[in-house]
């Protein structure tokens, strides 16, 4: 996974689990559950392994506030690989009742991926982070199988190439035609893939938006700092003095721009009962450019209670006034709010963000609109990396936002996988990404999933762009992200039928 994108260690480590599971199946069992046991195990403790390799860089949070939060890091770092990790053992698992003596042990493995995979990303909540078939999208392109699959879907074909060696290997399996036959589906499948990015890919051209100019603010504070009230006033001139700085060429601060963007949970109070900032800011922009902002926003109670808070985005105009919101839909679980709260909070337990009673999701998702430009699809933080939920009304946007804060996990391979999920939903949408981050990764992102500015991790900056144009309509969108259950569907009759003719 990123930023170091060892593909090659998957072809070599997924036949090592096939051969663990033709060992499970050689065992004699003493019934059903004693199959699916023995199964369970070689996913599980594989998915242990790849989820903590994956995910260690999550205890990073748990340091920002060590004095509260030291305590929960060993526990972080580890039970989310184990509950992970439940799910590929589900996998695997799976497969072990329908295994077979030949490639169709293979067609069952990738389909009972496909499965649990697309489990792991919606059960109690989900967590769909590293997906395996994200291996497969690691270059533009690679990625445009996206449009079509998805990860959902490309998790299927990823998984029996990498798992291939596992049967092709001699003396593994001594069914010569299998092997060849094993060899060709998978080197059919590789060049399709590939084929299919350098097709898509050789005509496409970067057009833009005519009328919008954005910038991006990119303000690379320290976590430990943002929400300090003693650094409250330097913080919030770092994106005033940011925003209006000349830009690159003849760009003059704010002259021309349409869109001012800055990252997720900008300001450490609610932003409505604080008419000075956005009379400052209503001072800053010039006439005609709209500023797009993470922020808290808060709704009193209907009938009284403490009200609710939510992780938004506002769109202010240039007399700075608050015209529309936004309100993110899918929490951050421990991060954002605490699941079973009134038990955890008397156990002493509250969520990572500095919020007294974490946040209240959105009821619903909506687009924005700043009267100039294509509507805007907002997405903050992680509700960008679930494939085929993003968006599902008739309407459709010209352009994903995505606002986030990724410095609460510093300089390591977190924000570097968190942007290439980000992108790849554009790809599999046909939409351009705007991303906007606190320390980064900050950029603009073509629908083809192709860097048009970026800034580095760490860096404080802005970038001055126009905004690429959407494409049409993806097959994976007119399926509704929905095409991956076909291809579960074909994998899976195939490894039955293989099953079926093997026993006979």
């Amino acid at each position: 996974m990123p930023p170091f994108d060892l593909v090659f260690l998957l072809f070599a480590t997924f036949p090592i689990l096939v051969w663990l599971m033709d060992g499970a199946a050689s065992e004699p069992s003493s019934g059903f559950f004693a199959k699916l046991w023995d199964g369970f195990k070689p996913g599980f403790f594989f998915g242990f392994g790849y989820f903590f390799a994956g995910l260690w860089w999550i205890g990073n949070a748990f340091l920002v506030e060590a004095e509260d939060f030291l305590w929960a890091l060993p526990i972080a770092i580890t039970v989310v690989p184990f509950v992970l990790a439940l799910f590929w053992g589900g996998a695997t698992a799976f497969a072990r009742i329908f295994w077979s003596g030949d490639a169709g042990r293979l067609f069952m493995l990738a389909a009972s991926f496909t499965l649990f995979e697309y489990l792991r990303g919606f059960v109690a909540t989900g967590f769909p982070w590293n997906p395996i078939s994200g291996a497969a999208f690691f270059t533009p392109v690679m990625m445009q199988s996206a449009s079509i699959t998805g990860i959902y879907g490309m998790t299927a074909f990823a998984v029996f190439a990498f798992s291939t060696a596992g049967i092709i290997v001699p003396g593994v399996d001594n069914q010569a035609r299998t092997r060849k036959f094993a060899l060709m589906v998978s080197s059919v499948f590789v060049l399709a893939h590939a084929g299919y990015g350098v097709w898509r890919l050789q005509e496409a051209t970067i057009n833009f938006v005519p009328e919008v100019e954005l910038r991006l603010v990119q303000p690379n504070i320290d976590q430990r700092n943002k929400f300090d009230k003693d650094k409250e006033a330097g913080n919030f001139k770092t994106y005033m003095d940011l925003s209006v700085a000349k830009g690159k060429g003849d760009k003059n601060g704010l002259a021309g721009t349409t869109h001012l963007i800055w990252p997720e949970s900008v300001f450490p109070y609610l932003l409505t009962q604080r008419r000075d900032t956005l009379a400052a800011i209503g001072s800053m922009l010039p006439e005609g450019t709209t500023l797009l902002t993470g922020a808290a926003r808060a709704e009193a109670a209907t009938s009284g209670g403490e009200g609710f808070v939510f992780n938004s985005v506002y769109v202010i105009d240039d007399k700075g006034e608050i015209v529309s919101a936004a309100d993110k839909t899918h929490l951050v679980p421990f991060g954002e709010y605490v699941p079973f709260q009134s038990i955890a909070r008397a156990l002493g337990i509250r969520q990572l963000v500095n919020q007294d009673g974490g946040f209240e999701p959105g009821s619903s998702r909506k687009l924005l609109s700043t009267g100039i430009g294509p509507k805007i699809l907002p997405l903050i933080c992680y509700e960008i990396i679930f494939s085929g939920s993003l968006w599902n009304k008739q309407e459709r946007p010209g352009w994903i936002m995505n606002l986030t804060n990724d410095a609460w996990y510093g300089n390591t391979p977190g924000p570097y996988q968190h942007l290439r999920q980000s992108v790849l939903r554009g790809v599999e949408e046909g939409l351009p990404v705007v991303r906007v981050a606190n320390s980064g990764i900050s950029g603009v992102y073509d629908a083809y999933g192709r860097v048009v500015k970026e800034l580095e991790l760490g860096q404080a900056g802005i970038i001055d762009t126009k905004l690429p144009t959407s494409l049409e309509v993806t097959f994976f969108k007119a399926w509704s992200g929905k095409f991956h259950w076909i291809v579960f569907g074909f994998f899976f009759l195939i490894g039955a039928f293989s099953l079926r003719k093997y026993n006979s």
